[in-house]
Order: structure tokens, then C-alpha cells, then sequence
């Protein structure tokens, strides 16, 4: 087969839930299958490391594709027409999206539809486009991928697509995260909390992230526990988040709180692997990579009872309302306190982080692209 692939998200040191997912797929479905051919459509200079194998031929489409007028020019004009001079296939598209400009068949991979639950979280612009392009692509797809039961409903209910076009395909996490050993754990904490235990937070500071009440319930965790614990937030401004910082600055105990921006895979994995918990509190997720690398690090989670975060953790987290500050403070002060819970999350969480491996995904991916194909 000739596979045409989206690899727009394939980003040097700027990958974060897609562009992991893409990377880790289409790096062992390449080199498992030299027999095909694949086409890689970047809409800017690539990286040499993303040409995983000699079967794979780079090819740059401009303009770059990083708003609502461009990802359609950039779709429906510059993938369009590469798509239908080559002819492949398949075009496979990891973050979603499809070009309605061309008969080829295709393959989304639709994560979530956040976007239908929460439009007032993405800026206008990117709302409108999503919504108004997504059940559109849904509709052309041959076949479906999905991270979890829970967003394949969703779309089946939300877009109308029968269920036996959508494939369940987990996400995973990276080998690097492990189990850290005391010495190297005292060394990420005398780095980035002057020695303290801390509670770690891992993803992009987005609206639908729910930062804005976990540092409100980090704030009260810190006002009745009197622990020197503090909070480390890891990952890059989606967009301008400006309840987000209001309530920053208003925090009593701020100054406890650790802004470290992007990190790229080796650190990050070192400051999970040190991390007292991780909280994810997010509303909305389709998956939830940092809750798979918490748990391959031996950290106890704190997460949203809603979504897919109950599907990926199972019983391996204390589970919260993430819309409820109170709740929210109540998980964390109970694994401040309750050793005897920390321990028997952590063992949870080492067994169910068994569930999940990229080569899983990528055999369930390939396996999804046959019977596109077909």
C-alpha cells in the first residue's frame, strides 16, 4: 500500500498529547511494515529524526497550517492536490483532520470533542472551525480511530456514525518513565521545590485543564494541612488564560507554586518519576497520557471522576468532582495523610499500566488502516 500521512504535529521539543501519540505510532508502523510506502506531508521544515525508516518520503506543503484560514487552505488546497496527484491508498491524519477535496480514503484520528462540550474554551475562530468541520470529516472517514469507549459515544452520539466504523485504540506512555530511585528523586526535588515533596500537574495550561481550581484547592490543602508541600505545573500556555492567572494572584501561597513550562520527554519523566502525586482534574479528557506515566512511575494519581479519566485509571486514583474546589483539596489532603492509600494506588496503578503500550496501538492502528483499505 501507499499510505499518505499528516504529520503536521511532528514537532522538534514541541510534541505534546498528539504529536506523542502520532510519533509513537507512526514510528513503529513504518518500520514494522517496510513492504508499504508512506507519505509524510509536513507544512514546514522537518526534522531528520520524524523519517523513521527508507520506506517513508518527506514532503513539505505550505502554507503552515497553525490557524482556522490556514488549516483550511493548507487541507482543502496544498493536501488536496498532493493527494490526488499521488493517489495513495490511505490518507491517515492523527490529529483529526481530513481534506473533503479528495476521494482517497481516509482515516482520522478524532481524540475527543472537547470542542462540542466546551466551545467557550477555545478561542471563537477555533471553535466555529472545529464544529463546523469535524462532523463533516466524521462523515467522510472509511474509518474512525478513537482513544477511548468514552469518546467513540461520543462521537456515535454527537455526529451520528455507527459504531462499527470507530476503532478503540489506547494511548500509551514512554519507556523513559519509571521508577526513580531515592538519590535521583532527591536530586529533581532539590531542583524544582528547594527539597519539598510536591504535587505535579502535566499538560498544556488550557481552559478545559481545570488549573484555575486546582490552584484554589492547592491554596486550601496548604491553609489546613500546614505541609511544605508545593505545586509544580509542567506545560506550555495554550491560549491566554486569564482566569487562569487572576486566580494565581490572589493565591495565599503562591509562592509554593512551580511554573516550569515545556519540558521536553528525559526531564519531564524525572520530575514525574519525583512527584509526591500527580493531579489531573482536567473536565474534559479523550484520554489522558500523564495518567499512564504517572502510573508507570509509581506516583499515586489524584483525577476527575468524568470523561474517559475513569475508562484510562479504573480504581488506580482517588477520584474527584473537578468541579468542585472542595473535592478537589479533599483528594490531595487525604494522600497527604493516608500513606496506607498511596500505597495501594501506586500498586493499583502498577497493574493497570499493563493495559497500555504503544506497540498495542500501533498493531490496533495498522489493523484499522487494512480495513480501510479493504
Amino acid at each position: 500500500m501507499k499510505i499518505a500521512v499528516n504529520t503536521r504535529l511532528l514537532l522538534k521539543n514541541k510534541m505534546e498529547g498528539i504529536g506523542v501519540h502520532a510519533y509513537n505510532v507512526l514510528k513503529r508502523v513504518t518500520i514494522n511494515h517496510p513492504e508499504h510506502q508512506f507519505l509524510f506531508l509536513f507544512d514546514r521544515k522537518y526534522d531528520e529524526k520524524f523519517i523513521f525508516s527508507s520506506n517513508v518520503t518527506p514532503v513539505v506543503l505550505y502554507p503552515q497550517a497553525r490557524h482556522p484560514l490556514l488549516y483550511y487552505w493548507w487541507f482543502e488546497y496544498s493536501v488536496a492536490r498532493a493527494l490526488n496527484q499521488v493517489r495513495p491508498d490511505i490518507f491517515y491524519s492523527p490529529d483529526g483532520f481530513l481534506s473533503l477535496n479528495t476521494e482517497v480514503r481516509s482515516v482520522p484520528v478524532i481524540h475527543d470533542l472537547n470542542y462540542e462540550h466546551y466551545p467557550k474554551d477555545l478561542p471563537q475562530w477555533a471553535s466555529w472551525h472545529y464544529r463546523h468541520f469535524f462532523p463533516k470529516f466524521a462523515a467522510k472517514a472509511r474509518r474512525i480511530i478513537t482513544v477511548s469507549e468514552f469518546s467513540k459515544q461520543d462521537i456515535v452520539q454527537n455526529y451520528h456514525i455507527h459504531a462499527d466504523k470507530i476503532d478503540v485504540v489506547y494511548n500509551a506512555a514512554h519507556r523513559n518513565y519509571k521508577v526513580m530511585e531515592a538519590p535521583e528523586k532527591k536530586e529533581m526535588l532539590n531542583k524544582y521545590s528547594h527539597g519539598a515533596e510536591y504535587f505535579l500537574y502535566v499538560s498544556a495550561l488550557h481552559p478545559r485543564k481545570n488549573v484555575k481550581r486546582l490552584l484554589e484547592a492547592f491554596d486550601k490543602v496548604k491553609a489546613s494541612s500546614g505541609s511544605p508541600i508545593k505545586l509544580v505545573l509542567v506545560g506550555p500556555h495554550y491560549f491566554k488564560n486569564s482566569e487562569m492567572e487572576k486566580t494565581y494572584q490572589k493565591m495565599q501561597f503562591k509562592d509554593d507554586v512551580v511554573f516550569t513550562g515545556r519540558l521536553n520527554v528525559e526531564e519531564l519523566s524525572k520530575v514525574m518519576g519525583a512527584a509526591f502525586a500527580l493531579v489531573y482534574v482536567s473536565y474534559f479528557e479523550g484520554f489522558g497520557i500523564p495518567l499512564v506515566e504517572a502510573m508507570q512511575c509509581d506516583v499515586p494519581i489524584v483525577a476527575s471522576d468524568v470523561t474517559s479519566i475513569p475508562e484510562v485509571t479504573r480504581d488506580a486514583a482517588r477520584m474527584v468532582d473537578p468541579f468542585s474546589v472542595d473535592s478537589i483539596a479533599e483528594g490531595m489532603l487525604e494522600l497527604l495523610k493516608n500513606e496506607a492509600l498511596r500505597t495501594e494506588l501506586i500498586g493499583k496503578g502498577r497493574e493497570r499500566c499493563k493495559a497500555f503500550s504503544w506497540n498495542n496501538t500501533a498493531e490496533l492502528t495498522w489493523k484499522s488502516l487494512e480495513k480501510a483499505a479493504r
